[in-house]
């Protein structure tokens, strides 16, 4: 058989992010270093294109991964991270990627991607041990934040799960702590 019958076969002939059938094709995610159907997905057109240009983000058509992202299939895992994190300006997307799962080995091909937000060309977020933080880490805050106005106090030890990083200031992430989303400065945190 080949890539696309494998795929067509493994999701019913229906789009593997949005549950679509029409307009089907293989997607390899990147960086595939063979177009195989464990590293590729049957996406529709609506889904492949906004992968392709982040300028035709439809932040309502990507509430399918709140279905898509508990998949089995690594390669759609990665693809729901991906496109969660892309979102992270969304409140729901953040919820959604704090509760997904990624092994170790899944996570690292999720993060390998250069449109995660992530570029060589920017400066790198930090934490308060010079260890770098990624969009979707978990941290520890390291001393207690008073935080303005919510009239709370960010106790040291607490975990702030499926991070946001601040783009163009990269001394300042974004997490939910005690159901706020909040700006943290990354000297404050370390990476869990």
């Amino acid at each position: 058989m080949t890539t696309e019958q494998d795929l067509h076969a493994r999701s019913d002939a229906k789009c593997e992010l949005c549950g679509a059938s029409d307009n089907l094709t293989v997607y390899a995610v990147p960086p595939a270093s063979d177009e195989t159907a464990e590293q590729s997905i049957l996406a529709c057109a609506s889904c492949q294109g906004q992968i392709e240009d982040e300028g035709a983000l439809d932040a309502n058509h990507w509430r399918c991964l709140n279905d898509s992202m508990w998949t089995p299939v690594p390669a759609v895992q990665v693809m729901a991270w991906r496109m969660l994190s892309r979102l992270n300006n969304e409140i729901w997307a953040q919820d959604l990627l704090a509760q997904l799962y990624l092994d170790d080995e899944t996570l690292a091909w999720a993060q390998a991607d250069g449109n995660s937000g992530d570029n060589d060309t920017d400066e790198k977020h930090l934490d308060s041990n010079g260890a770098e933080l990624l969009s979707g880490d978990t941290v520890t805050l390291i001393k207690d934040l008073n935080v303005k106005g919510a009239n709370f106090t960010a106790k040291r030890g607490t975990a702030v799960r499926g991070i946001s990083l601040v783009q163009g200031n990269p001394e300042q992430i974004e997490g939910r702590v005690s159901g706020q989303q909040i700006v943290i400065l990354t000297k404050f945190v370390k990476k869990s």
